[in-house]
């Protein structure tokens, strides 16, 4: 199981490149192709291409369907309790 922090809010570009290595070296480890992801996850063939170039900016749904079907786990962790 891996594990990905993301800060809650926007995606900042940092958070999708990290989101484009994942998505892809996941998706080559598990040996299933890009359509066939994106069926099993229930998203567009459009969304994995773009997630995969780094031109993607999923939302964080998106994000959690594709993440469930590659056995990545979002974490979202609170940085500044006081608020």
């Amino acid at each position: 199981l891996l594990l990905i922090y993301i800060k809650i809010g926007i995606m900042l570009p940092k958070s999708i490149n990290k989101m484009q290595k994942i998505v892809g070296d996941r998706r080559a480890t598990l040996k299933i192709t890009q359509e066939k992801l994106a069926a099993i996850a229930g998203v567009s063939l459009r969304t994995i291409r773009e997630i995969e170039q780094g031109t993607g900016n999923p939302s964080l749904e998106t994000a959690d369907k594709l993440f469930d079907v590659l056995g990545v786990e979002l974490i979202f962790q609170i940085k500044n309790k006081g608020l």
